[in-house]
C-alpha cells in the first residue's frame, strides 16, 4: 500500500508559518547586530519588509518575539547530550558551529545582556545553564562509573568546567583573539579527563 506522503501547511496558513519565519530570521539579525536592548521592532519590521503592525500581528510585544526567537535557536539545533557520547556530541558541533557562526553570536551577545536582573531572558538562560551542566554530568559520570575517567576527576566540577570554558573560548573566536579555536580547546580539555587506555580515538593528538 502507497503511503500519502505528509504535506506541510497550505494556502494561508503556509503564508502566515512563513511570515513568522521571516519575522524570526530579522530579528535574530538585529538582536545579534544591536542587542535585545538596543534592536527596535521598527528595525525588526524594517529587516523583514512589513509594518509594525503586521509584526504585532504574529508576536504582540518584544518579549514575545525573544522568546520565539531564542525557542527557534533551540529547535534548529542545541548541545545538550543524549544517550550520544560526550566527546563526540562536544567536538563535532564545535566544529559545525564554525560553518554556522550566526546562532553562536546571537547567544554570545543575549547571554551578555542577560546578566542584568531585569532582562526578559535571565531566567530563560539561568535555567539552560542549569540544564546543560547536568545533562553533561550525567554523560561524565557514566564515564566514571566505567573506570575511564582519570582519579580526582568530579563529574560535576568537570561539566560546569565544560560549559564556562566552551562559552568563553566561543567569545574569544567571535571576536578573532588569535589562536582562538573552539573545536581544538575542547578536544584539549576533554583529553586531560579521561585516563590514558580510556581515551578515544577523537582526542588523540
Amino acid at each position: 500500500m502507497t503511503v500519502p506522503k505528509k504535506r506541510g501547511p497550505r494556502g494561508p496558513y503556509a503564508k502566515s508559518a512563513e511570515r513568522r519565519n521571516q519575522i524570526l530570521a530579522a530579528a535574530a539579525w538585529v538582536f545579534t547586530a544591536r542587542g535585545y536592548r538596543s534592536g527596535s521592532l521598527q528595525e525588526i519590521a524594517d529587516r523583514a519588509e512589513m509594518g509594525q503592525s503586521s509584526l504585532l500581528h504574529h508576536f504582540p510585544t518584544k518579549e514575545a518575539l525573544l522568546r520565539a526567537v531564542l525557542h527557534d535557536r533551540d529547535e534548529r539545533g542545541d548541545d545538550l547530550v543524549g544517550d550520544s557520547d560526550i566527546v563526540t556530541m562536544v567536538v563535532d558541533l564545535a566544529r559545525a558551529n564554525e560553518d554556522n557562526p550566526d546562532p553562536v553570536a546571537l547567544y554570545a551577545v543575549l547571554v551578555g545582556e542577560a546578566t542584568t536582573r531585569d532582562h526578559p531572558a535571565r531566567e530563560y538562560f539561568r535555567d539552560r545553564f542549569v540544564r546543560v551542566r547536568d545533562r553533561y554530568a550525567q554523560a561524565l559520570r557514566r564515564h566514571a562509573a566505567a573506570g575511564e575517567l582519570r582519579p580526582g576527576v568530579d563529574p560535576e566540577l568537570a561539566a560546569t568546567a565544560l560549559v564556562a570554558l566552551w562559552d568563553g573560548i566561543q567569545q574569544e573566536w567571535l571576536i578573532e583573539v588569535p589562536g582562538a579555536s573552539v573545536p581544538e580547546t575542547m578536544r584539549a580539555f576533554l583529553a586531560l579527563l579521561f585516563t590514558d587506555e580510556a581515551l578515544p580515538d577523537s582526542l588523540r593528538a
